[in-house]
């Protein structure tokens, strides 16, 4: 499986991506919108784990293009802004199963990967 990461912050999207690395995941990671549109003209990911809240083009709306792009990808949304109102938002658009709220477990985010990619 081939995952990719997409965070505003750096130094967590780093950290999560030499997690999952170090656990066999091959992980990549992009850390704006634009830069995980680039990475997909020329890589294939099986799964992408993006943020919510990104300047300038949220989480849902990233989605939406990437899909446009790769129609099998399969998406998990994190947050750290985990209000009821943003979970509501996002468990509407993806389903709860795959919307987790920062800080997140490795172990919990492998689990909901290898989950997501089963479906």
């Amino acid at each position: 499986m081939k995952v990719l990461l997409v965070d505003d912050e750096k130094e967590l999207v780093t950290t999560l991506a030499e997690r999952l690395n170090l656990r066999g995941v091959e992980t990549q990671w992009a850390t704006s919108a634009e830069d995980a549109l680039v990475r997909l003209q020329t890589e294939y990911f099986d799964i992408a784990v993006l943020d919510v809240k990104m300047p300038k083009m949220d989480g849902l709306h990233l989605k939406r293009q990437m899909q446009e792009r790769c129609p099998t990808m399969k998406f998990i949304f994190v947050t750290g802004h985990g209000s009821s109102r943003d979970f509501a938002s996002g468990a509407s658009e993806v389903g709860s199963d795959y919307y987790l709220v920062k800080p997140l477990k490795i172990d919990e985010l492998i689990a909901k990967i290898k989950e997501a990619l089963q479906r």
